[in-house]
């Protein structure tokens, strides 16, 4: 598992059309994965994220576009020649094979020595804290461990891409995150071009250095998490990034500095930056959870939206909540629960508060 013997590569996807796989297949896909990336296709199921790794290792069949892999096309290339380590979303590990013989299968199919073999194979298994697990067989492996097992088959082949395919699903909250932890730390380490697919925005977010929202087999938007967290440009993507509120208005302002928009109650709220927009333009303001602030009404400054407080959940370190505002969905509101923030309780009269720099407006699709 060295980067010594594993050169940095990177991928092109130059106008991707397949048939086959979801519904309605790959539709003028077209993204430059860098050397060394981590790079993420988010989206929902059957958006064509999953299609896009088939694609790249060969399985899936491209109609139209080209795979480039270090500037050669591979697109007619055998999937067994490309040099590509495939994690599979539901492991396809062989069930009558030991932890052992799943991680030296792909090394015997290279015809490495016994002796290089044995070496790789230990030191991928601890690696992957799979040390002393050998002799076991799939069934005797809890959910974690089979997704480290079929991580360790991949990286053991030492591949030139490593493709991902939603391999944190189903785990449960504490094995979720320390195999997400475990991922970062590979890629940190070996450097290896990966491409990851799935659903779930804290991995899309936690893992990548760049990601692509993809749904109906386009890509909507490509850029570092942080920048589409904060600047999505549709309501698709703003979506698939994590909760969200989402207001209908319209600009009654336009300043030097953003605009101002009104919700159909009447509302007023400042958006910084978003110069694009013309007076009278319609748009979707896009609240998150996290960027929002309340008070009590009778005690609010500045501006900010009115309501009640219809719901509240606790969770240890938060509380959310649900405003209901008079229209038909009503405003979500997460607040830390350590210090001195107010507990607010059901019916409680609040004014939602929020800052320029924090709300985002989208076109109203």
């Amino acid at each position: 598992m060295s980067t010594a013997t594993r050169p940095l590569v990177d991928i092109r996807l130059d106008g991707l059309d397949t048939r086959g796989g979801a519904p309605p297949g790959l539709r003028g896909v077209s993204v430059h994965i860098r050397y060394g990336e981590f790079f993420t296709f988010l989206g929902p199921p059957n958006s064509g994220k999953s299609d896009v790794l088939r694609a790249i290792a060969g399985f899936l069949p491209i109609t139209q576009g080209r795979v480039l892999v270090d500037g050669d096309d591979i697109s007619t290339v055998p999937p067994r020649l490309r040099g590509v380590g495939y994690v599979f979303q539901d492991g396809a590990l062989w069930p009558h094979l030991p932890v052992r013989e799943h991680v030296a299968y792909g090394l015997r199919q290279q015809r490495l020595a016994a002796d290089e073999i044995e070496r790789r194979v230990a030191t991928v298994l601890d690696r992957l804290a799979l040390a002393g697990a050998e002799t076991l067989k799939p069934e005797k492996l809890t959910l974690e461990q089979r997704r480290r097992l079929a991580l360790a088959r991949a990286l053991a082949v030492e591949p030139r891409v490593l493709l991902l395919d939603e391999p944190l699903a189903n785990l449960d909250p504490t094995a979720r995150k320390a195999l997400r932890l475990e991922l970062t730390k590979l890629h940190r380490d070996l450097a290896v071009t990966t491409v990851h697919a799935t659903r779930n925005a804290a991995d899309a977010l936690a893992l990548s250095d760049r990601l692509a929202v993809i749904d109906g087999g386009r890509v909507l938007q490509v850029g570092e998490p942080a920048v589409l967290y904060h600047q999505p440009q549709s309501r698709a993507v703003a979506e698939a990034l994590g909760p969200a509120s989402f207001l209908p208005v319209h600009v009654v302002e336009v300043r030097d500095l953003g605009v101002v928009v009104e919700t159909q109650r009447g509302d007023r709220v400042p958006v910084a930056g978003s110069g694009a927009y013309q007076l009278g333009d319609r748009g979707l303001l896009v609240l998150r959870p996290e960027t929002l602030a309340m008070t009590e009404a009778a005690m609010a400054r500045g501006p900010g939206i009115p309501g009640h407080v219809a719901l509240r959940v606790f969770e240890g370190a938060r509380h959310l909540y649900e405003i209901e505002i008079g229209t038909s969905v009503p405003l979500r509101v997460e607040l830390p629960a350590v210090g001195e923030t107010r507990v607010f309780r059901l019916g409680d009269r609040v004014r939602v508060e929020m800052s320029s720099e924090t709300v985002i407006l989208v076109p109203d699709a």
